[in-house]
């Protein structure tokens, strides 16, 4: 590209300079050889004067005077009378090669002026040669600028290519660069918004990732616990067949959990809450957590109001509360109450242990990303509630020790209200 900048540049410049160039050049020709037939003009009209006045003065003409006052010419001066009159000075021009103006007065005085045409013709090839000069250093300058230019163009496109190409590897930097070339910048600016976009994309499939292996660890652990009691089971067949139920709604607990990642993951999730009784929900998860809390020599306890109906998704509801659930296993103490109860704006499921609660140091980041108290992943908060958030919903910190969280939920009478939320980012 820029072998073409320069090439179209220099083509340009040399049309430029031949269309002012060559016109300019016969111009200054054509004055030149003007000029000095007119400067012969002058000096002849001028030596008829001087010769009436001499005449005037009965003074004879100098020529060795002529001769300095008009260095480099042929003069001849004839002066009509008895007898005639004649003075020449100076060398005659080679023939074929002079210049030749005439003056004469009515007293009969002749005056023929001449001088050499080689001199003009120098005069001439001088003057040319200045205006090549002049069109050579023009071409010298375009051919600087073009370079300049060719590389203010090239540089920038080439440290575009490489973001384009850096961003197609995966690096979605934005690189932030600008030109000062308006249509280059804009460039630059599309490419930028890209690899925003581009990291966007990246961070939400690795978060994604990372919330499938945490999220689904639960569901599974609940499917391996009821495979173990249909195991352990096998002499009962009610007994087997129960849990043999159990384990297909796992199983399709399971496959709501990765409906709701991939539909948190492309943001997708718009205002789905939909009636859900409470009780349906709570009293599954109690069922499916309470054999795990029991082995633990724990107790898992469901209090409060029956009955009562929120605006939510039963898989996100039912993810919340897993998640709840399995961090006061893991972090937690003593016996765990899960409450419900109806407030003026909300429906609150509040989840509490007896635990030592926790810690003042992460009190406030508890539902950052990645803190964690009890050397787990610190994710399952951060989920917990930004599935709560995508039901329209609220998961708070209500009591550090011992821990109590709380979540908010719509009550149906919303339901006819306008409200659009989104999944996690």
């Amino acid at each position: 590209m820029r072998r073409r900048l320069l090439s179209s540049t220099l083509v340009v410049a040399v049309i430029a300079v031949l269309l002012l160039g060559v016109p300019l050049g016969l111009v200054v020709g054509r004055l030149i050889v003007d000029e000095a037939a007119k400067e012969l003009r002058s000096e002849a009209t001028r030596l008829v004067e001087e010769v009436e006045y001499a005449r005037i003065q009965d003074a004879p003409l100098d020529p060795q005077q002529l001769k300095q006052k008009y260095p480099e010419r042929y003069i001849q001066i004839y002066e009509r009378g008895n007898p005639p009159k004649a003075t020449i000075v100076g060398t005659p021009p080679p023939s074929g090669h002079q210049m030749m103006e005439d003056a004469q007065s009515d007293s009969g005085i002749y005056v023929r002026v001449s001088r050499d045409k080689d001199q003009v013709e120098q005069d001439v090839r001088a003057r040319l040669l200045l205006i090549v000069a002049l069109a050579v250093a023009a071409l010298a300058v375009a051919v600087g600028l073009a370079i300049v230019q060719s590389r203010r163009l090239t540089l920038p496109l080439q440290d575009l290519a490489k973001i384009a190409e850096r961003l197609g590897s995966g690096d979605a930097r934005p690189s932030k660069h600008r030109y000062g070339i308006p249509e280059l910048d804009r460039v630059a600016e599309v490419l930028d918004r890209s690899a925003t976009r581009i990291s966007d994309l990246l961070t939400r499939e690795r978060e994604f990732a990372t919330d499938a292996s945490h999220q689904l660890r639960t569901p599974l652990t609940g499917l391996t616990m009821r495979l173990e009691e249909i195991v352990a089971a096998a002499d009962h067949p009610e007994v087997v067949q129960e849990e043999g139920e159990a384990a297909i709604v796992q199983a399709e607990r399971l496959t709501a959990v990765i409906d709701e990642l991939l539909a948190a993951a492309r943001r997708q999730r718009h205002a789905q809450a939909e009636p859900i009784t409470v009780d349906d929900v709570l009293v599954q998860q109690v069922t499916e957590w309470e054999p795990v809390f029991r082995g633990s020599g724990r107790e898992l306890l469901l209090e409060g109001e029956r009955g009562l109906q929120a605006l939510a998704t039963t898989g996100g509801l039912g993810q919340v509360v897993a998640s709840l659930l399995e961090n006061s296993l893991r972090h937690g103490g003593g016996t765990v109450r899960v409450s419900t109860s109806r407030g003026d704006n909300y429906v609150v499921i509040e989840i509490g242990d007896e635990g030592p609660g926790i810690d003042d140091a992460i009190a406030g980041r508890v539902f950052d990303r990645n803190v964690s108290g009890g050397g787990g992943t610190g994710l399952g908060l951060t989920l917990a509630r930004a599935l709560a958030a995508a039901d329209g919903g609220r998961l708070e910190l209500v009591r550090r020790r011992p821990a109590v969280f709380a979540l908010f939920l719509r009550p149906v009478e919303e339901k006819g209200r306008t409200r659009v939320v989104t999944g996690p980012a």
